[in-house]
């Protein structure tokens, strides 16, 4: 059983375990259901679109590597907020973050709060932030966003945590590379 909160458990059986990456799960996932989108929007939306018609899980789990400002490295922060933070039609009399006519408002709220665990507002974007400076969100990463989504609109619970392994400034690569291969560690740590 995953306990979420006092709330939400769920059996692991039923969890489907979402990452953009082999790194961020290394191996210690192998014995989950477990799903590698590769990295960006589209990837995610893809595959996790792929998989649920395959078979509908009872609860998504994102797992993933983010940058932050706010955040220190090495922590884990639970998403239940989320920005497309490269969606900007402002000229055409859009709100910024918003998808022009699809009745979704600019900032997405769905997910799970897990008990223990600090929440962030993810901006998610198909590009590595490396000069963070916006405000309307504390945690960066490139695939969050769709995935919440797809979960909202196939009404299946969803949990997103982001292990910070960057500041998403001017070191955001080099220290994503060095700290990316220690999150999986710490979401098996959590969870399982």
């Amino acid at each position: 059983m995953i306990a979420i909160n006092s709330e939400h458990t769920y059996p692991l059986e039923g969890t489907l375990f979402v990452f953009a990456l082999e790194s961020e799960a290394a191996d210690l996932f192998n014995d989950t259901h477990k799903l590698i989108t590769g990295i960006g929007k589209v990837n995610a939306a893809s595959a996790l679109t792929r998989e649920i018609h395959s078979r509908k899980p009872k609860l998504i789990v994102n797992l993933g590597s983010a940058g932050s400002k706010t955040f220190g490295k090495g922590e884990i922060v639970c998403c239940t907020k989320f920005i497309q933070r490269d969606m900007d039609v402002r000229g055409l009399g859009f709100k910024k973050y918003e998808t022009p006519l699809s009745g979704i408002p600019p900032v997405l709220e769905y997910g799970l709060k897990m008990d223990g665990v600090q929440q962030g507002i993810c901006g998610s974007g198909d590009s590595f932030e490396m000069d963070h400076i916006e405000t309307d969100y504390n945690v960066v990463d490139m695939e969050a966003y769709p995935l919440a989504l797809i979960a909202m609109k196939e009404e299946i619970p969803f949990l997103s945590l982001k292990y910070i392994s960057d500041d998403a400034g001017s070191d955001a690569a080099d220290d994503w590379s060095v700290q990316v291969h220690l999150a999986a560690e710490a979401f098996r740590k959590l969870l399982l």
